[in-house]
C-alpha cells in the first residue's frame, strides 16, 4: 500500500474509516468544513505528492454539499500533487436525472459528472448507480460496484423458503432478475407509473405470482418509500405470507420513515453507503456493511488488479 492515500469529506466519515481499517492504513489528514457564510474551506494536512489518492464522498444529506466538498477536495488534492485521484462516491445522487424526458429540463446526472471530470478527478468509483447510461456521461473510468453479492449472501444465510424476488417496477427488473437468481428464486414485477415531478407514484398491478410465498421487494435505492411501500400492499394483496424489503441506499427522505413503519413487512435491508441517524433507525431495520467491498476495489485499482474479480 505504498503511497496509497485516503481521505473523506463529512458525508460519512464512518464508512471511510471502516474501509481503512480493511486496508491498514491511517485515514487521511485534513480540514473540510463550512464557514458561517456556507463557503467550504478544505486544507490537505499531510504530503499527497505522488500519491494514490481515493477521496471517499457519497452524495448523502444536505446533497448539494457533499458534491461541493467533494469537488473542492479533488482541486486541491489536485493542487498538491497526487498523482491520481479517485472519487469513490458509493451513493451518486441526480441519477434519476439522467435524460431528457420533459421539455426544458436538465440532464443533472450528466452535469455533475463534468463537474467531477473539471475538478481533477481521474477515475469514479460508485455503486449501484440508479441508471446504466451514467457511466457513460463521463470522459473517464468508472468502476459501478454492487450490493448484490451481499445482499445475496444475507439472504442465502436466512435460508427462507417459497421465496420470489420481486422489482419495484419494469426499470429495475433487470437488475432485481440478476438477485433472483443468485438465489434461485423466481421474479416478479410491480407496473409503475410515476405522476407528476414530486416523487409520487402508482402502482398499477403485478406480473409474476406470489401467493402464499415469502416476496423479497429489491430496489436500488429507497428515497421518500413510496414505489417500495406501494409495491409491498400489492404483494400482500396478491397472497404473499412475508414480505422483506432490500435497498442498496437508504434515503429515507420527507415521509419515508413514517411509511416505512406502516408497511406490512418483516424486515428491511439496505447498506451503508449512506448514515442512518438513529431517528431513522426503524425496529425492522438491517445494515449491511458494504467497505470491505469498496477497500477491496480500492486495492485493486491501486495495484491495477481486475475489479470484476470482486464478483466472481
Amino acid at each position: 500500500m505504498d503511497k496509497l492515500s485516503i481521505f473523506t469529506g463529512n458525508a460519512n466519515r464512518q464508512l471511510a474509516i471502516d474501509i481503512c481499517e480493511h486496508l491498514h492504513i491511517p485515514l487521511g489528514k485534513a480540514d473540510v468544513f463550512q464557514f458561517s457564510n456556507e463557503n467550504i474551506f478544505v486544507k490537505i494536512n499531510q504530503n499527497v505528492r505522488g500519491h494514490d489518492v481515493f477521496v471517499i464522498q457519497p452524495f448523502s444529506s444536505p446533497v448539494n454539499r457533499s458534491i461541493m466538498e467533494l469537488l473542492i477536495m479533488i482541486d486541491a488534492l489536485k493542487r498538491a500533487s497526487a498523482a491520481r485521484i479517485t472519487a469513490v462516491i458509493p451513493y451518486y445522487a441526480y441519477g434519476r436525472t439522467d435524460k431528457k424526458d420533459q421539455p426544458r429540463v436538465p440532464i443533472t446526472a450528466r452535469l455533475i459528472a463534468d463537474c467531477i471530470t473539471v475538478a481533477g478527478a481521474q477515475r469514479v468509483v460508485s455503486m449501484d448507480m440508479h441508471a446504466g447510461q451514467i457511466q457513460g456521461f463521463f470522459n473517464i473510468p468508472v468502476d459501478e460496484l454492487t450490493a448484490q453479492t451481499i445482499q445475496a449472501r444475507y439472504f442465502a444465510a436466512k435460508n427462507i423458503s417459497d421465496l420470489t424476488v420481486v422489482s419495484t417496477d419494469e426499470g429495475f427488473a433487470k437488475k432485481a432478475r440478476k438477485l433472483a437468481d443468485r438465489l434461485g428464486a423466481p421474479l416478479a414485477i410491480v407496473e409503475k407509473r410515476r405522476l407528476g415531478n414530486d416523487g409520487t407514484t402508482e402502482a398499477l398491478g403485478l406480473i409474476g405470482n406470489v401467493e402464499g410465498r415469502r416476496a423479497l421487494i429489491v430496489d436500488d435505492e429507497i428515497d421518500t418509500a413510496g414505489s417500495i411501500t406501494q409495491a409491498a400492499r400489492m404483494v400482500r394483496e396478491h397472497g404473499a405470507r412475508e414480505i422483506y424489503l432490500c435497498a442498496t441506499h437508504g434515503v429515507f427522505s420527507g415521509p419515508a420513515i413514517e411509511r416505512l413503519a406502516k408497511a406490512p413487512i418483516e424486515e428491511l435491508v439496505i447498506t451503508d453507503t449512506i448514515p442512518s441517524p438513529d431517528a431513522k433507525r426503524l425496529p425492522k431495520l438491517v445494515v449491511l456493511s458494504v467497505s470491505e467491498l469498496l477497500a477491496g476495489a480500492i486495492s485493486r485499482i491501486h495495484d491495477g488488479r481486475s475489479v470484476s474479480e470482486l464478483f466472481n
